[in-house]
């Protein structure tokens, strides 16, 4: 099925918009089949989520801060930019710039701020979103395409591709005018998606979660978005497992890759919040909590690359 490359549904991200059902016609849109994904849908796989939701991890003093999803560090008016609190109704205007900044070299800051591997780590993720020509995905966050595109390209079925910035929206556009299947562009804030409920057999958000200001409010709205027996998926930057690895990590993201960010992108400013924020995010036992507390069930994560990023689950049953 083909449909219309221009076929944006702008949204007020503002507005929760629930019970409208109508994606408007989408573009066409093609994957890369480098880039792909996770573990598969065995209800159990992944490992189990227990233990402190608390644990810190290794590197960082500061690394271990428990976000409860709300305001992270800040108080009830204020929630985390990086390791700044700042005023919850700032939060979103100043991340939405951070992404019209890096939104034309966007794929270059991935491979910067993850060496290349989030190529491989997306691959897992895809793979374990399970594509099927008869289940329907959500991603939320979609930024230039790559899960969406993905999914598509592996026999998946109709794609709802949304991010709140149409900047990143507009280059998954491009990607998917010269592709196959049906995928349709929603420009909306995960926190309220405009969506009915339960219409959806996946929802995927990869590398999106940590910069949403009420985290607890997309897990929510996941869930109520799912249909019964529908599966939600993070990937995210996680909580380094192997200590080895913690101080050869901090060194990269806070010594160099500001810096070439500024010589590649000319703008080190968002790359040193894009750092900062993988170490405000909850760690994997926290996220995994906060899952659980939205209602989601048969809650697993697993670790990628000594547990840079993670990759976690939660059915709706």
């Amino acid at each position: 099925m083909s449909g219309n490359p221009g076929g944006t549904i702008p949204r007020d991200p503002g507005q929760s918009g629930r019970g409208r059902g109508d994606l408007g016609s989408g573009s066409p849109g093609q994957g890369n089949p480098g880039h792909g994904n996770p573990g598969q849908g065995d209800p159990g796989q992944g490992s189990p989520n227990q233990g402190n939701p608390g644990r810190s991890s290794p590197g960082r003093s500061d690394a271990g801060h428990s976000d409860t999803g709300d305001t992270g560090r800040g108080d009830a008016g204020t929630a985390d930019f990086g390791f700044r609190s700042v005023p919850r109704a700032d939060k979103k205007p100043m991340v939405r710039a951070v992404f019209d900044s890096v939104a034309p070299r966007y794929d270059v800051m991935n491979d910067l701020m993850s060496l290349g591997v989030h190529r491989l780590w997306k691959r897992e993720f895809i793979q374990g979103l399970d594509p099927q020509p008869g289940r329907t995905l959500l991603d939320l966050a979609g930024g230039t395409g790559d899960i969406a595109l993905g999914w598509l390209a592996r026999g998946g079925g109709p794609a709802v591709l949304s991010d709140i910035n149409a900047s990143m929206l507009d280059a998954g556009r491009r990607r998917a005018a010269s592709g196959r299947g049906q995928i349709s562009l929603l420009v909306a804030d995960a926190e309220a998606i405009p969506l009915p409920d339960a219409c959806m057999d996946r929802i995927s958000m990869a590398f999106g979660l940590r910069n949403c200001t009420d985290k607890a409010a997309v897990l929510r709205e996941a869930r109520r978005v799912l249909r019964p027996g529908g599966q939600f998926h993070c990937l995210e930057f996680s909580r380094v497992q192997v200590a080895v690895l913690a101080p050869v990590y901090d060194a990269w993201s806070f010594g160099v890759l500001p810096r070439m960010g500024r010589l590649v992108a000319g703008d080190a400013e968002s790359y040193q919040y894009l750092a900062e924020s993988i170490r405000t995010f909850p760690d994997q036992e926290t996220l995994a909590a906060m899952m659980r507390a939205a209602g989601l069930s048969r809650v697993t994560h697993r670790n990628l690359t000594g547990g840079i990023a993670a990759i976690h689950r939660g059915w709706r049953l």
